[in-house]
């Protein structure tokens, strides 16, 4: 699943591609992916829209149009966005097309059927039940130490489960979390209560430090807007990784090997030794 450097990535690149287009019409091709909005609804809540811009909250894309409503999309697994030229076909799992007046088309593909989308009124799309429990965004003046701190004694769950939670920490995946634990030197095993003040303001600086990282390298690539999500998705940045999915590998800091755990059904990746409990 996309974490948040890939959906800010993303979301930037379809601001690019789509800012300021008018929508002439729109299909709903798999009803699931909309489940609070009929074909027919959607249809009618797209048709002639002009995009004004395209934004992000969380891991959710979000499309403002200038009918005052709000397009929401979340990738999930394998939602993929496309801009193809009228010539190209689309691809096999198609769920959703939005047609441009010059004849190109964003197509909304998804193999894994995880997708959401959901046309909301602009005006409530922070008050959604998607949008309103989540935690300050990473790079806000809200996500504080302070705030950090106190949001995790309210916890008993291991770290590395409480961190992939959007309603404490917002944009975390399996990835990022494991690799600003490495960096902190803590281990995803213990219980979020019982990080340190000192810990925790470290684990603070490398969780904003990694994002950031990712999301810079991401801008240096070129965009294939035929393959947008796909331009980004194993864009190099793995070989930056300096503990995920490295297990049985020697830990950068000390040579020790690599463990991999289970946690929460998820992967979790530590050096033993630089991340003793």
């Amino acid at each position: 699943m996309p974490e948040l450097p890939e959906v800010e990535l993303v979301t930037k690149s379809l601001n690019k591609l789509v800012k300021k287009r008018k929508i002439l019409t729109a299909e709903l091709l798999r009803e699931r992916l909309a489940p609070k909005n009929s074909p027919e609804d959607f249809e009618e809540s797209l048709k002639n829209a002009k995009i004004n811009f395209v934004h992000r909250r969380g891991k959710h894309i979000l499309f403002d149009l200038d009918n005052k409503k709000t397009l929401m999309a979340h990738l999930r697994m394998s939602g993929r966005f496309m801009l193809l030229p009228f010539e190209r076909e689309n691809p096999k799992f198609t769920h959703a097309v939005f047609y441009f007046e010059d004849e190109e088309r964003l197509v909304f593909s998804d193999q894994r059927h995880f997708g959401f989308m959901r046309i909301i009124e602009t005006n409530n799309v922070h008050n959604s039940k998607e949008l309103a429990k989540l935690a300050p965004e990473p790079f806000s003046d809200e996500f504080s130490k302070d705030y950090f701190r106190n949001i995790l004694r309210t916890s008993q769950r291991n770290l590395k489960e409480f961190l992939l939670d959007q309603t404490k920490v917002c944009g975390l995946g399996n990835i990022y979390a494991a690799e600003a634990m490495y960096l902190a030197r803590i281990n995803p095993q213990i219980p979020a209560n019982k990080v340190s003040a000192i810990k925790a303001n470290r684990l603070h600086k490398f969780i904003k430090q990694v994002l950031g990282e990712s999301i810079e390298h991401g801008s240096t690539l070129n965009v294939d807007p035929e393959n947008i999500d796909g331009s980004y998705y194993g864009g190099g940045y793995e070989d930056h990784w300096r503990v995920y999915d490295r297990e049985a590998e020697p830990c950068v800091n000390c040579n020790t090997k690599i463990k991999r755990l289970k946690q929460g059904g998820r992967s979790s990746y530590y050096c033993p030794k630089c991340q003793r409990k």
